[in-house]
């Protein structure tokens, strides 16, 4: 019988500490060549795309993600998990909740290894789907004092607050510019679909660790070349999907990119991640490919 999971499943199964301590694991494992992580590639259909992400974990299963590029809110996204050795079909998640999870884990994953160990305050530019998997997972690697919350619409903005402390009882305020969300604070997550940058690097306190997420190609970002020059370590979780965006990557032909460590890499102890509180470190999200995959894996057991 193949496992079929719904939003709903993964939701009631997927706790935020297991989510993080398997991308831990993934991300290794693809450091390591164990995970196979290819950037993502698509097809044109006419008013859309069809997006895929591959994956496979040497003897032991292979996958795919798929999700597109329609104008369908919310739409759903398919992982499949095959069997190594077979190739008969373990599982599919159908929906929209494990690869924001993921991401989120991710996320935390970032934050463990490279933000200060004692930092506790957070500023959060969005208050979308990733901005809540971003707290969801962030709280269970960090002490998290107070969480300072924007978005452009008020109504949105207080909902958000109001979930985040009903649902994650974190001590949360909603702030009324990006600035006072972000200025000053041990953590920043950016994650909007603004096209254009919702922060200055000048906001961005000595010592603090900055997470992006959303739109980074030239042309369409919300954080400019100057937030990493800025950074005196950056670091990504898949360099080749940097360099596999199109249009191409906002840091591409700079020396900005050229400064990219690898995530694994920091985890693994064989690049330098941030070495004295004083650093400024800024993590580009961008989608480890077979990450998806992973989670699916795991939940499957």
């Amino acid at each position: 019988m193949v496992t079929v999971l719904t939003d709903p499943d993964i939701a009631e199964r997927l706790d935020a500490r297991s989510a993080v301590g398997w991308m831990r694991e993934a991300v290794l494992a693809a450091h390591s060549g164990a995970l196979h992580t290819p950037p993502r590639v698509s097809t044109e259909l006419g008013d859309g795309r069809l997006v895929f992400t591959t994956g496979a974990l040497t003897g032991e299963w292979y996958g795919y993600r798929s999700y597109d590029s329609f104008s369908f809110e919310p739409g759903a996204q398919l992982v499949v998990v095959h069997d190594w050795h077979t190739g008969a079909v373990r599982g599919l998640a159908v929906g929209n909740e494990l690869g924001p999870r993921r991401v989120g884990a991710i996320g935390a994953v970032a934050v463990d290894a490279l933000a200060a160990p004692t930092a506790g305050s957070l500023g959060l530019v969005g208050t979308g789907t990733q901005a809540w998997n971003q707290l969801w997972a962030i709280s269970t690697v960090r002490s998290l004092t107070s969480v300072s919350v924007f978005s452009r619409d008020p109504v949105r903005r207080n909902a958000f607050v109001a979930r985040v402390s009903a649902d994650l009882g974190l001590p949360v305020a909603a702030a009324d510019w990006a600035r006072e969300a972000i200025e000053g604070k041990d953590l920043v997550v950016l994650a909007t679909n603004s096209p254009v940058p919702v922060v200055e690097a000048s906001w961005i306190a000595p010592g603090s660790y900055v997470t992006t997420l959303g739109p980074k190609q030239i042309g369409r970002a919300e954080f400019g070349p100057d937030l990493v020059a800025r950074a005196d370590v950056a670091v990504t979780d898949s360099v080749a999907q940097t360099s596999a965006y199109d249009p191409p990557f906002i840091l591409t032909g700079t020396e900005q990119h050229d400064r990219l460590t690898s995530l694994g890499a920091v985890l693994a102890g064989e690049a330098p991640g941030r070495t004295s509180a004083d650093q400024t470190v800024i993590f580009c999200s961008v989608g480890l490919a077979g990450t998806e995959t992973y989670l699916l894996a795991r939940l499957l057991g």
